[in-house]
């Protein structure tokens, strides 16, 4: 039954367009949780501060799934056919098109539609970037991949441009070995390269130095002076530490229709971007990952890297 479950789940995960799946045991991750207390209690959170909350529920899949028997980890490849233009301000490429919890929840919901169908009624729940789930270390668990020094899960197979999706299910099933090694070897270019010494070299990441922290998560107005001159045009997220990583020269193109680039996004000017309108911004990226940075936040960032320049 256990074997005939996870062929079900795996065929399906195939089906609906994920490009990997792997099964892990829920159990309490003691490691990882002493990792996250030395991590926040560093303050390396910065002004993330719902990361400090639902701790316990973290670290133990049965406080958001009671009776959690199995974690179900799904990546999803986001890396696009098409680049920026080279005049464009930088944007991640996991922002190109439309907003990925609205593209990976509705397969999630999916999926465990089709288990309490096929299987029987099953108590699950699927997790996107929005609750207090350690997905990477799921993912390692799962055997997908490792987590590189840039702190990302990388496959052998295609790189580190995915995203993860996590369902928590109580059911039983068969479990894929945990990814056992590293693959980063000797290798620091992430390191080396990150602008603002986000990136320590024993895998732990400063989130209070990351671009991506100071372009997305600060809600402050202002961006501390000393990141003068270090954003490299970016306006929103920051994709270095993985355009330089060795194992990205294996990245594909994702077939995923939704992750189609937003022609705005890929074509839009420094110019065109500051003499955008708000209505503007909010009818173009309704759907998309920029919204989170919301228009004024967006300006802010324009207005941080022009004077960078």
């Amino acid at each position: 039954m256990r074997l005939n479950n996870t062929v079900i789940i795996k065929d399906t995960a195939r089906h609906l367009g994920f490009d990997f799946c792997g099964i892990a045991k829920a159990v309490k991750l003691e490691d990882d949780a002493r990792r996250l207390e030395s991590w926040l209690n560093k303050g390396m959170q910065g002004s993330m501060q719902y990361m400090e909350k639902y701790f316990d529920m973290r670290i133990d899949p049965s406080l958001l799934v009671p009776g959690a028997k199995s974690v179900i980890t799904l990546l999803l490849n986001y890396f696009p056919q098409q680049q920026q233009n080279n005049a464009a301000p930088l944007i991640a490429k996991y922002a190109y098109g439309m907003d990925y919890h609205e593209v990976i929840k509705n397969k999630l919901n999916h999926l465990l539609h089709v288990l309490n169908t096929e299987i029987g009624t099953i108590n699950g729940r699927g997790f996107v970037d929005s609750a207090p789930v350690l997905e990477r270390s799921w993912a390692q668990r799962s055997g997908l991949g490792w987590i590189g020094k840039n702190g990302n899960l990388i496959t052998r197979q295609s790189g580190s441009f995915f995203f993860i999706a996590t369902l928590i299910v109580d059911i039983e099933l068969e479990y894929d070995d945990a990814f056992a090694k590293d693959y980063c070897g000797t290798c620091s270019k992430c390191v080396d390269t990150c602008p603002t010494e986000a990136i320590n070299d024993n895998k732990v990441i400063d989130g209070s130095r990351c671009i991506s922290y100071f372009t997305i998560e600060l809600k402050d107005m202002l961006i501390p002076d000393e990141m003068k001159d270090k954003f490299q045009d970016w306006m929103f997220g920051c994709d270095i530490c993985q355009d330089v990583c060795p194992w990205n020269r294996f990245s594909k193109p994702t077939t995923e229709i939704e992750f189609t680039p937003i022609p705005e996004i890929l074509n839009l000017s420094s110019k065109d971007w500051e003499q955008m309108s708000e209505e503007t911004f909010k009818q173009v990226f309704k759907h998309s990952p920029l919204k989170r940075a919301k228009y004024k936040g967006i300006q802010r960032n324009l207005k941080f890297i022009k004077n960078d320049m």
